[in-house]
């Protein structure tokens, strides 16, 4: 099943385009002025029509991260590898996906404070979550991808790190243009860091839900066909 391997790299492509074309909407009708300063993710998705693109684009995004997050819980356990840091990998995961939501259908020109918790949620848990992932990498049984995925998440995490730091340092010293390309950047780091899942998502072999009524059991026939049968 190496089409589980296209849901990472879809959230990244789109993600990456989405937020990118919110930005050019913003600036072709003059809502943010670049000649004055960079403007932050959030600035560029305040107002219409702007708006309404940058909530469903969060919504989508947050889905399918839950999505990614719920896989990869379960390849990690089923490698063998569950844990407590599996599980609090699951948690992190789920309310950062959450946070994304949250900033995005919370404009920061609307409901500033709800707007911020969400952006709290999606990147300090958010780098929790992939320093959590890039623990359990390391710690994986071994793959032929590991060679390369270990020390890219690790740079990535540790891109992302200095980013947020630098992000809240500009914002607090009065340097609004830096500590924007500093979301930016961190925002884009995101999307490469969901991207990477895909090298490990590609060695998922098959996941299905069976539902059996009461009263049925499986059989084989001489083909190896697996049927329904009633039990008498």
């Amino acid at each position: 099943m190496w089409a589980w391997a296209l849901l990472p790299v879809i959230l990244s492509v789109f993600g990456t385009i989405g937020l990118w074309v919110v930005y050019a909407i913003a600036v072709s009708n003059n809502t943010v002025n670049i000649t004055a300063e960079f403007p932050y993710i959030s600035t560029c998705g305040s107002y219409n029509p702007q708006s309404c693109l940058f909530s469903q684009i969060c919504n989508i995004c947050c889905v399918l991260a839950l999505w990614i997050v719920t896989i990869r819980f379960q390849q990690i356990r089923d490698l063998s590898c569950a844990s407590h840091l599996n599980t609090a990998g699951l948690v992190l995961g789920f309310i950062s996906s959450i946070g994304i939501s949250i900033l995005g259908n919370f404009q920061q020109s609307v409901v500033k404070e709800v707007h911020l918790l969400g952006a709290l949620l999606a990147f300090f848990l958010g780098l929790a979550y992939f320093w959590v992932q890039a623990w359990l990498s390391y710690y994986s049984p071994p793959s032929h991808d590991r060679w390369w995925v270990v020390p890219v998440r690790v740079i990535l995490c540790g891109l992302c790190t200095c980013f947020v730091i630098c992000m809240f340092a500009l914002h607090s010293t009065g340097f609004p243009s830096e500590a924007a390309m500093c979301e930016w950047a961190l925002v884009m780091c995101f999307f490469a860091l969901f991207g990477i899942f895909a090298a490990e998502f590609r060695h998922i072999d098959f996941h299905k839900l069976t539902v059996q009524k009461k009263g049925m059991r499986t059989a084989s026939d001489a083909n190896g066909v697996w049927t329904l049968q009633e039990i008498h």
